[in-house]
């Protein structure tokens, strides 16, 4: 039998080897009564589902990916309708109770640690994306539930048995764990998304105490399910500074809507489903727009939290997107091997022809880095979202930690904050371009159906989109990197010196080249910084002297005084990509020298790479920054003024 764990050296060598399963088991267990006896138990445990999860995609979803793109799913009467084939995929999902992996046992879960649930992502990507899209929405909307409780504090513990004792949703999570139903994350609207401000679903308040919430949710992934997280305008909510009340993302709230009940006299709708688009990939997955005309919502949190419980979702998300690209990078791999294997030209395989042979190794290289990138944010926001939970479970009991579980917190935020729009955005490219490669191996034959690699093509192009865009990562890594360097020069410039240093003393040739990755890192930082600054001193001549430190400090407007490093944020975000994962495959080859191969072949990719993305920021953009002031009126008002 096939099975997509045992095939894949380097994804076993995480769940065998590299994963800090201490901590993790520690974390997830929490000093539970019912708990694994050992680390060693709790692996050998979470072994047998990950090889579990490896031979059901490659057995019983793999096999079918052709007829899944072909027989997509369709709207009848209202209500969204699976094909016999994918409905016989999540009755087997449904059987072996994969849908439980992370919740407590005292929720009716196999209690996994988080990690072990994007393992099984990949997996599912890697024999069909839209598949795995779905079955994202069983068990993550189960687990955003249950994160939500907790954090609105409506979720009880028993400290003592470390266990929850009660929590808000625990009918709705356990008729998602059972398969029953599912859920999904509405926040899109027409001319609505990315710009969270212009979002015109609302949501009112009755005289009955009840929540309404009324309008339109395009492009929902699963937006058949029953629970929908609905991110709606509300009036009076707790402004920003600045900021009216119930303007802006202050005046956003979350809501869980029930779409639907289903009763003796059938299912009573309570939000419509208006259409189902036709998509170029992902056809065994129901992308849905929703209606909401004064249909019944339960508030999340407090009024004008909606933004911060979305980006806890979006966070999420955007890693399972990595994972999920990583699969589909997986599946395009393989396929031009296996082909490039058997497919004779002037003598001998193509694989042996050098241009094949680099495109090969490329992709092989590549994959093993954006799986080192998913593993290292998935495993920082687990770490940090249990350690949230092991502050509230504990309560007082907890004090004498506080301060270091306080650090761990904001330690474990940080880097994953950094590292998340890297994952997305390098896996969801390589997703594109590594399929992309694959049709092209394949020559003609890859341009037909039959062969599957033209749907992976298909399948990936939405990666880059969904979940944020390509291009709203590399402005928020940016922006995050650039926010920094304002804030702290001191630190940058200790941090610069410190990599310069390594670059010309470490006596580890290997870790020379890595430093001069982080340096060439930090000229771009520094040019887009300077270049940034002397914009923003430009506009404060005639201004008084004394008013300068202040607007240097505070008075920052991104979209004003950043446009010359949102130019070149792409660049910078690829630089960056390059710089953590090979930090993360050095930090590796300390602990495994069986991978210093690997660290060697990303950095022989990587230096070329770099050194041309540096030579853009450092000598382009002008003309065009200068053509875009040109043909904007107002920014030359302001520059007059």
């Amino acid at each position: 039998m096939a099975n997509f764990f045992l095939d894949n050296d380097d994804l076993r060598f995480y769940l065998e080897r590299a994963l800090p399963w201490d901590t993790l088991v520690a974390m997830t267990e929490m000093g539970r009564d019912d708990g694994y006896a050992s680390v060693d138990e709790a692996v050998a445990a979470y072994r047998d589902v990950v090889e579990l999860v490896g031979e059901l995609v490659a057995d019983e979803i793999a096999p079918h990916a052709l007829r899944l793109d072909h027989e997509g799913v369709r709207l009848e009467n209202g209500e969204v309708v699976f094909p016999k084939t994918l409905a016989r995929i999540f009755d087997k999902l449904r059987e072996v109770e994969l849908h439980r992996m992370c919740l407590p046992r005292e929720l009716g879960g196999m209690n996994c640690p988080f990690v072990l649930y994007m393992i099984a992502c990949e997996m599912f990507a890697r024999a069909d994306a839209s598949v795995m899209t779905h079955y994202g929405f069983h068990l993550g909307i189960a687990m955003a539930l249950l994160l939500f409780s907790v954090r609105e504090g409506s979720t009880t513990f028993d400290r003592d048995a470390r266990r929850i004792a009660s929590t808000r949703w625990a009918d709705a999570i356990e008729e998602i764990a059972s398969g029953a139903a599912w859920g999904s994350m509405d926040i899109t609207e027409p001319d609505a998304g990315s710009d969270m401000a212009a979002l015109r679903t609302r949501a009112e308040l009755g005289a009955d105490g009840v929540w309404r919430v009324t309008g339109q949710k395009i492009f929902i992934t699963s937006g058949h399910g029953k629970y929908h997280f609905v991110i709606a305008r509300t009036d009076g909510a707790v402004p920003r500074q600045g900021m009216a009340p119930g303007e802006g993302l202050g005046g956003l709230s979350m809501f869980l809507v029930k779409a639907y009940d289903d009763g003796p006299g059938g299912r009573v709708r309570h939000a419509q489903i208006a259409g189902v688009e036709e998509k170029m990939g992902h056809h065994a997955s129901a992308t849905a727009t929703i209606v909401f005309e004064d249909t019944p919502a339960e508030l999340v949190g407090e009024v004008g939290e909606g933004f911060k419980y979305m980006l806890t979702m979006m966070n999420n998300a955007r890693i399972g997107v990595g994972f999920e690209a990583l699969g589909v990078c997986e599946a395009s791999y393989r396929a031009a091997k296996a082909y490039a294997a058997e497919r004779w030209s002037m003598g001998k395989p193509i694989a042996r022809h050098e241009l094949i042979a680099d495109m090969l190794d490329e992709m092989k290289t590549d994959i093993a880095g954006i799986r080192a990138l998913a593993m290292e944010a998935c495993v920082g926001e687990e770490l940090t979202q249990k350690l949230e939970l092991e502050a509230m479970v504990l309560g007082a009991e907890g004090d004498v930690d506080a301060k270091r579980r306080e650090r761990e917190i904001a330690r474990h935020k940080r880097r994953t904050r950094a590292v998340t729009p890297l994952l997305k955005y390098l896996a969801a490219e390589k997703a594109v371009e590594m399929a992309r490669r694959a049709v092209q191996i394949h020559g003609g034959v890859g341009y037909i159906r039959e062969t599957g690699v033209e749907k992976l093509y298909r399948d990936a192009a939405v990666m880059p989109i969904y979940e944020g865009t390509s291009q709203i990562q590399a402005l928020m890594a940016m922006k995050d990197r650039l926010s920094a360097v304002i804030k702290a020069p001191q630190a940058f410039v200790r941090k610069a010196a410190q990599a310069r240093f390594r670059a010309m003393s470490a006596r580890d040739p290997l870790e020379r080249r890595v430093a001069r990755l982080t340096v060439a890192c930090h000229q771009a930082v520094q040019h887009l910084v300077a270049k940034t600054a002397s914009e923003k001193l430009s506009g404060l001549r005639g201004r008084p002297l004394g008013t300068w430190l202040g607007e240097l400090k505070g008075g920052w407007d991104p979209k004003r005084d950043f446009a010359y490093a949102m130019l070149h944020a792409e660049r910078l975000t690829q630089m960056l990509a390059d710089e953590a994962i090979a930090k993360a495959l050095l930090r590796q080859q300390a602990r495994f020298p069986e991978r210093r191969p690997v660290l060697v072949a990303h950095v022989e990719r990587a230096e070329p790479r770099v050194r041309f993305l540096l030579d853009r920021i450092l000598t382009t953009g002008e003309r065009l920054l200068g053509d875009l002031a040109a043909a904007d009126p107002e920014a030359s008002e302001r520059e007059a003024g």
